[in-house]
């Protein structure tokens, strides 16, 4: 971490702030505090209630667990470019202006009439357009990485939900059946209902993997910039990967909870091994993400990775 002692190093210190991961932590001028400490007052003012709601609510279902670790990962991105909140630099109060009011009209709209996606989602035009307003854009591209993965904190609208679970559970049904008639399992599907046995299980939605793809994408893009491949073909291949990954994990998933529900009952199934599948699952997808990434190093020269 770059600790700027006195205004020499200053622009080193930026200089590194930019790379992932480095972050500056130049010392605040006085009057850089005074700028930010009603800034920060009126944005926990504004977000504090959000994050109650959100924590004794969605944030405890199992399909946004990840909202809290989502905000604790931007929050350290933020201090980790702290430095950069004390730079500086020809601010943009029009285009700041405009995003901070679009955000706020979000906020108000979201708040009175409980739509998350709308107050969750408005954090991003309103941290923009402070810093755009205060400090400029050098500011913001420091700090893009930690406004873009507050994307992955907001609820998926219920449409998108509807429209993608189906077909995936439907497919991870065809391949979980299959897969296990080949290793001679008496096993018979109706839609996304399996029979193996005497038992009867249900791919539930939980099961399609559209909440997995979502936090895995988070982790495996939070892995890529901290990592800071210069080499987009490597990038792109990773970020290709995610879909695949995090799809056939959740095939092996549904084939865990049908064979342990056959060997040792629905109860078993259906408890305490049913959430501990589905936190392995993840794991192992995101060490599958590891492994390729380490695969794809012997591919490319020292100079281009």
């Amino acid at each position: 971490m770059a600790i700027a002692l006195n205004p020499i190093r200053h622009e080193a210190a930026d200089a590194r702030s930019n790379r992932p991961g480095g972050g500056s932590g130049a010392s605040p001028e006085p009057g850089a505090l005074r700028l930010w400490w009603p800034i920060l007052i009126g944005l926990l003012a504004l977000y504090l209630p959000t994050y109650y709601d959100l924590a004794h609510g969605i944030w405890n279902s199992e399909e946004q667990a990840h909202g809290p670790i989502v905000l604790m990962v931007t929050l350290y991105l933020i201090w980790e470019r702290r430095g950069m909140l004390f730079a500086e630099d020809h601010a943009h109060p029009l285009l700041g202006w405009a995003l901070l009011l679009f955000g706020l009209l979000l906020y108000a709209l979201g708040r009175s009439q409980e739509i998350l996606l709308f107050e969750v989602g408005s954090q991003i035009p309103v941290l923009l357009g402070t810093l755009l307003i205060t400090l400029g854009l050098r500011a913001a591209r420091s700090l893009w990485f930690a406004l873009f993965f507050l994307l992955f904190m907001i609820p998926l609208p219920g449409f998108v939900v509807d429209a993608a679970t189906g077909p995936l559970k439907q497919y991870i049904s065809i391949l979980a059946e299959q897969a296990l008639y080949v290793f001679g399992y008496p096993i018979a599907r109706s839609g996304v209902t399996l029979t193996i046995g005497p038992y009867q299980l249900l791919v539930a939605d939980a099961c399609s993997g559209l909440h997995s793809l979502f936090s895995l994408s988070a982790m495996g893009l939070l892995y890529l910039y901290m990592i800071g491949h210069k080499n987009w073909l490597r990038n792109g291949l990773l970020i290709a990967s995610i879909l695949p990954i995090a799809f056939f994990s959740n095939v092996a998933r549904v084939l865990l909870l049908v064979l342990i529900t056959y060997y040792l009952g629905d109860a078993a199934g259906q408890g305490f091994l049913h959430g501990a599948a589905g936190f392995l699952l993840f794991i192992i997808a995101l060490l599958l993400l590891f492994l390729l990434d380490g695969l794809l190093a012997h591919f490319f020269k020292p100079e281009q990775r």
